[in-house]
């Protein structure tokens, strides 16, 4: 079954630049969403269950905030992809959440994807 990443990211470009790392890596993207009215509306209706989300900080109508939070609370896992990204304040406010400032490497993106969606342990087993 394949897993799906969450993208918001509302630079036409980026969004596709980021949608096609994200598919390469064997994911489905569910997504972008430009703004955060419009990425809450469809977390209030019938979602995929979610691997991770790849938030851009900034987006056309505010902060991503409200989404992350309602991401985090379902225990979604959050990379934060973004020019304006504040890494110690956003590991603050969601630990465990990863933040890859832009421009960030499409090597660097699917490593981090790649961790957020096996989860913390996995480094745990291969180790064992």
């Amino acid at each position: 079954m394949t897993k799906t990443v969450l993208l918001v990211e509302d630079e036409f470009f980026v969004a596709m630049d980021l949608q096609s790392i994200i598919e390469d890596g064997g994911y489905e993207v569910d997504g972008p969403y430009v703004s955060v009215e419009e990425v809450l509306a469809h977390l209030d209706g019938d979602r995929p269950q979610l691997a991770c989300a790849i938030l851009d900080v900034r987006l056309r109508d505010g902060e991503v905030f409200p989404a992350a939070e309602r991401l985090s609370q379902a225990g979604v896992p959050l990379i934060f992809h973004s020019g304006h990204a504040d890494e110690q304040a956003l590991q603050s406010r969601y630990p465990g959440a990863a933040v890859c400032g832009k421009p960030c490497s499409p090597s660097l993106l699917r490593r981090t994807l790649s961790m957020a969606v096996s989860g913390p342990d996995q480094d745990d087993r291969e180790a064992s």
